[in-house]
């Protein structure tokens, strides 16, 4: 696939010689083909729209009814018994290809020392004189939920652990019902763990306010959430509305352009440009013309849309020409409903302290436009022995067509629209925008001359943070070598507690 760490594509090729098994069988079934089709009516629909439907629909989702989406492994790795780097891959090789998934989570690989950083960074952090309360987004299989309860159990006072609570706001059914089960294995732990199957970002699931001091927990969370699409023909022609609709012609998907008039949209635009214009980002409109006439290039930006859209106090920001070629300057690009989320989390739990984990870069990205996705779809292949020569049969959509497939792996798409169900879509995150988003949120005004924070935050190298909060040496091989230290560089951790400033 293309992975979201920046190492395990090239296990097959780090691999020389991989090993061969023999054709014992016929070619196996091909696994359930969803249409993307599915996902767009009669009507177009906008890019966010498309992606959620694609990730999140009840029947054709790619989350919401396979369990197997998310990567569980039944027993962890013993680090210490790897050799060494090879060791390590020729294991993960093997654990990709006896599985269905595209990929696993860090905290599922390196399980239970992931979940125990966390939750020693929690026990540091969180005020033990109030009953602990933790939440977390999009639980996955509940790897973390039961790591940090275990090691609450086992490392923090009793009355911690026996006054604690989990709660997993979980969207998928099925991820649900894992959860519950990966967490019940400790007897202990059921009656203080709980999922509630529903979709974060909306509040009306949140119910009033709650003033108590809370944790919340979101690993890879904000990767998958929708974006938005705009597009301009050249430098200086303005952003348009990118939807997505069904081609008759060709029995398939295809762009359509409008003019801007969704007001997401055209809020986030706004939100960005004053970002930009924070940043000293400014160029004068004849360079733009001059620059645009020489050398015309169409530009593709994805958006944050599916936000709540923030009126700045005493000043009038208004969407302008020139925010608009700022905005090429200088592209930034977070996750669709990443303020929508944290506008919710915010208003309902006021004191809550924020984890946040994902991936700040994703490598080989075949989709244009800035912060693109990575659109991936596991591949159903095996290589079978006959004669003198193999032959590699794989059995999944369109990848037999596109001839671009690999054993045990995943496919790579060249576009959004060919999600179907099976596929997985995810964007990188940025930090320093999802920092700014945070404050927001909590009700800072940045364009006020009293900028008192709400909030302190701190974004960490995760081997910076693992280093700090967790036990290096658990993911140590023999010879040194650390996967979780040494193959993650493209992701970071962010962490927001509150302060005591109310101003």
């Amino acid at each position: 696939m293309a992975s979201r760490s920046v190492f395990p594509r090239y296990i097959s090729s780090f691999l020389r010689n991989p090993k061969v098994t023999p054709c014992r069988s016929c070619i196996p079934l091909p696994a359930p083909a969803f249409f993307s089709t599915h996902f767009v009516g009669d009507n177009p629909v906008l890019v966010r729209d498309f992606i959620r439907a694609a990730l999140y629909d009840p029947k054709h989702g790619y989350f919401s009814q396979r369990s197997g989406s998310v990567g569980f492994l039944e027993r962890s790795i013993k680090f210490n018994q790897l050799k060494g780097q090879k060791a390590y891959l020729q294991l993960l090789d093997k654990i990709y290809k006896q599985s269905d998934v595209s990929w696993f989570t860090p905290v599922e690989l390196f399980k239970p020392w992931y979940a125990h950083s966390i939750a020693e960074a929690i026990m540091r952090t969180a005020n033990l004189s109030v009953p602990l309360k933790i939440y977390e987004i999009g639980g996955g299989s509940g790897t973390c939920a039961k790591g940090i309860m275990d090691y609450i159990k086992l490392n923090a006072p009793t009355r911690v652990y026996n006054n604690m609570t989990y709660t997993s706001v979980e969207i998928s059914s099925s991820l649900a019902k894992k959860q519950s089960e990966t967490v019940g294995e400790v007897p202990s732990h059921a009656s203080k763990f709980r999922v509630e199957c529903r979709d974060a970002a909306e509040p009306t699931g949140w119910g009033d306010a709650d003033q108590q001091p809370c944790w919340v927990i979101m690993l890879e969370v904000l990767d998958n959430l929708p974006h938005d699409l705009v597009y301009a023909e050249n430098q200086v022609a303005p952003w348009m509305e990118v939807w997505v609709g069904k081609d008759e012609q060709r029995s398939g998907l295809s762009e359509l352009y409008k003019p801007l008039q969704d007001s997401l949209i055209t809020g986030c635009l706004e939100i960005i440009d004053s970002e930009n214009a924070a940043r000293g980002r400014s160029t004068s409109s004849i360079a733009r013309n001059l620059w645009a006439k020489v050398f015309p290039k169409p530009r593709r930006c994805w958006l944050p849309t599916g936000c709540l859209v923030i009126t700045f106090k005493d000043v009038n920001t208004t969407f302008t020409f020139s925010s608009l070629f700022s905005l090429f300057a200088y592209v930034i690009v977070f996750p669709s409903n990443m303020q929508k989320l944290l506008k919710v989390l915010h208003g309902a739990l006021p004191k809550m302290s924020l984890f946040a984990s994902d991936f700040n870069y994703l490598p080989d990205v075949k989709i244009p436009g800035e912060r693109a996705p990575l659109v991936s779809t596991k591949v159903l292949c095996r290589v079978i022995y006959c004669k003198s020569h193999f032959l590699s049969i794989a059995l999944t959509c369109d990848a037999v067509e596109r001839n671009k497939f690999r054993d045990g792996s995943s496919f790579d798409h060249d576009s959004y629209l060919d999600a179907k169900g099976d596929a997985d879509i995810f964007f990188p995150t940025d930090f320093w925008l999802l920092e700014r988003m945070d404050h927001y949120c909590s009700g800072v005004d940045f364009t006020s001359s009293k900028k008192g924070k709400k909030r302190r935050t701190l974004t960490l190298d995760t081997s910076a943070f693992m280093e700090e909060f967790g036990l290096p040496s658990k993911t140590k091989t023999q010879d040194g070598y650390n996967p979780l230290l040494d193959d993650f560089k493209n992701t970071k951790i962010y962490l927001s507690v509150p302060t005591h400033n109310t101003k």
